[in-house]
């Protein structure tokens, strides 16, 4: 085993009915003037928000809120917010939703820490942060894992960049996991929260370092648990047992556990930001779009990983060559991609076989113009990157 440093400070409340506990948890974190973060009009639609907002009120809390969020979480809102937050003295930032949500309530968070810094400076690294407001989760999608980690993604809609930060302020310090409320969601977003999830664990998984047994193992026992559920549960949205195995993956999958140890890689997000950013695609669908073309396109860096992979995930046949059992791996993972109708190339995410010249400005934008390298398992720089695009390009 490899040496590490591991702080996942979040409480995690799981349970049905869990969130009723918000205001007594908020209380014991210092907070008394709550920000209230949430998404579009589902959270309103369902009934959620005003039961929240009762919750708050029936626990002696004064609070704001702020909605609207979208995917791909908007710099400009953010920004908003931290207004919103200094004039009004908020002391906690309280996020109702999924990734989205929680990113804008840690970015709001860090901004109303630092009120005379751009909050953009963060995320292009050219300030550090030094505090937060303190963050709670009411989570209502099992998808980012933004609930348990220390990153946060923001998309500057007038440079056309997403970037993410990660930093040990950005975490939580509690989430309230109940699968009820992930109930009444669409199978689409249910289908990108499982490709989500996964990749989390995939950009872990595919390391150049060796000697993680115990890393390895729970990143394989938890990839087969999202694979086992997320079909069962997009037959049967509302059925408790699926959508709590889901729930409880994308927080494991994102808050280190699965990565201790290692090298992580992360190049499948790095390119899929890149077509949330231009094309305003959902996360997932980003994801699963790109995976497979950069598995074809890496595999040979080192396959006796995708064998691996291949034969304690997806039952491939230890009788298998090396090389054969890599290519099955990486052909059941897009095969069961599309199982859930999600996107594996550009055509099936609805954007069109694009020109070579976006193609280059899409590669562009992912090694920020030439300032950086891409990903651990094989470290990729701008060519590369442009090569894995036009892969999936069809």
């Amino acid at each position: 085993m490899n040496g590490f440093t591991y702080y996942s400070p979040t409480k995690v409340v799981f349970g049905g009915g869990s969130e009723r506990d918000a205001a007594a948890e908020i209380r014991a974190f210092g907070g008394s003037k709550v920000l209230l973060v949430y998404g579009g009009h589902s959270a309103e639609k369902s009934g959620l928000l005003s039961r929240v907002c009762r919750t708050l009120e029936e626990g002696g809390l004064q609070y704001r809120s702020i909605g609207g969020v979208k995917p791909n979480p908007r710099l400009d809102l953010a920004e908003q917010g931290v207004k919103l937050a200094l004039e009004y003295g908020a002391d906690f930032l309280l996020a109702v939703g999924g990734g989205s949500v929680i990113d804008t309530a840690k970015a709001i968070a860090l901004g109303a820490t630092h009120p005379e810094t751009r909050l953009w400076d963060f995320w292009l690294r050219k300030a550090e942060p030094k505090g937060s407001l303190p963050v709670g989760v009411i989570l209502t999608i099992s998808a980012a894992g933004s609930e348990t980690s220390d990153s946060a993604v923001l998309t500057n809609q007038e440079t056309g960049e997403k970037r993410g930060l990660s930093t040990a302020y950005n975490r939580p310090r509690f989430a309230f996991l109940d699968p009820e409320l992930t109930f009444t969601l669409p199978k689409y977003q249910i289908a990108c929260g499982v490709v989500d999830i996964m990749m989390h664990t995939l950009d872990r998984y595919f390391t150049p370092t060796e000697g993680n047994e115990l890393t390895d193992e729970l990143a394989e026992a938890l990839l087969r648990v999202v694979i086992r559920n997320g079909p069962k549960a997009l037959e049967k949205p509302d059925g408790y047992q699926a959508m709590s195995e889901l729930m409880w993956a994308g927080s494991v999958s994102h808050n280190g556990l699965t990565g201790l140890g290692a090298l992580t890689d992360f190049a499948t997000h790095q390119l899929g930001h890149e077509l949330s950013a231009m094309f305003d695609a959902a996360h997932g669908a980003s994801l699963s779009t790109v995976w497979g073309s950069w598995a074809k396109y890496c595999y040979e860096t080192k396959p006796e990983r995708f064998a691996r992979y291949a034969r304690n995930v997806w039952g491939v046949s230890g009788g298998e060559g090396t090389e054969e059992a890599a290519l099955k791996g990486i052909e059941k993972t897009v095969a069961y991609f599309k199982s859930l109708d999600m996107p594996v190339d550009f055509s099936s995410l609805g954007i069109g076989v694009q020109s070579k010249e976006t193609l280059r400005e899409l590669a562009d934008r992912c090694v920020f113009r030439g300032e950086r390298k891409i990903g651990h398992f094989r470290e990729l720089d701008r060519e590369d990157v442009y090569r894995i695009y036009r892969m999936a390009n069809h």
